[in-house]
């Protein structure tokens, strides 16, 4: 029986290649090159300097164990990146599970699911702004907590801090968690659970013992999904946390503000070499190419 599979496939992949390399190869490779070259005041010039990715991790090492900015800087965002991870999974797995296996009907199933993306019908900056009546000053939640008597002064830290910044984070990207998670678990064959219940098993062992395991794809993927939006943002940091938390992707945002490319690169190439770390990290524990 002949092996060859001859040039079809290939060919069936060329557009999105193209896609790919046109739009994301090839502004990588250029963000790279930059990341080298110099700037003085508002012009940069092509050459080979190693100087801004030693500005990014300047005295970083030297001053341990005290940290230095950049240090500061990722572990803010490093804080946040665990944070609405867990947060998004929890909730994520949750509705995704009260989809797949407590409504009988696919019909249901459907509606539901498409409620679920009705949030996504607007733009990002406005389910952002949307928190601010709710959790400002003279917001929704410090009238309802004075009204019934259970704070005297308004609460600061609703608004404006990492309270606000988590809570939006979750709002915007629990359903990128949602999706894959779903949809490993409608592959889920039910005969196992039903084995599994037959032969003693209880909720709990059911959950942890055949779902879990058999959803992980799903956990990785959207945990991918999540974790490379929350490390790459800028915008929702700098809106609900009042430009007073500090976030890499701000960092780089305020350097091409300031026409400093070279060095914006330099932090963007560090940022995604994190960003890969944790995706390679990830995949060690969930083979994802062999699970789907």
């Amino acid at each position: 029986m002949s092996t060859r599979v001859g040039i079809a496939p290939y060919l069936q992949a060329l557009p999105l290649a193209l896609v790919f390399f046109l739009f994301l190869v090839i502004p990588l490779v250029f963000i790279l090159v930059v990341s080298f070259w110099t700037y003085e005041n508002y012009s940069i010039q092509p050459a080979f300097v190693v100087q801004n990715y030693m500005d990014v991790f300047d005295r970083c090492i030297v001053r341990l164990p005290d940290l230095c900015t950049t240090f500061k800087t990722y572990l803010s965002t490093l804080y946040f990146c665990v944070i609405v991870w867990v947060l998004t999974l929890l909730i994520g797995f949750t509705v995704a599970y009260f989809l797949a296996f407590e409504v009988r009907s696919k019909a249901v199933q459907s509606v539901l699911f498409l409620v679920c993306t009705i949030p996504f019908w607007t733009s990002n900056v406005i389910r952002m702004i949307s928190w601010i009546p709710l959790l400002g000053r003279e917001g929704l939640v410090n009238q309802t907590l004075q009204n019934i008597g259970a704070i005297d002064m308004p609460l600061d830290w609703l608004l404006y801090s990492k309270f606000s910044v988590t809570i939006t984070f979750v709002h915007l990207f629990t359903f990128f968690m949602v999706v894959p998670i779903y949809n490993s678990m409608l592959r889920i064959d039910r005969s196992l659970i039903e084995a599994a219940r037959d032969a003693g098993a209880t909720g709990w062992q059911t959950l942890t013992n055949v779902i879990i395991p058999l959803s992980k794809t799903g956990i990785a993927i959207g945990s991918i999904f999540v974790v490379t939006i929350v490390m790459g943002d800028f915008i929702t940091i700098g809106l609900m946390g009042g430009q007073q938390i500090a976030s890499v992707g701000k960092t780089i945002s305020v350097e091409i503000s300031y026409l400093q490319f070279p060095i914006a690169a330099a932090n963007a190439v560090v940022l995604l070499l994190t960003v890969l770390i944790m995706i390679f990290a990830l995949t060690r524990v969930v083979d994802i190419r062999k699970e789907l």
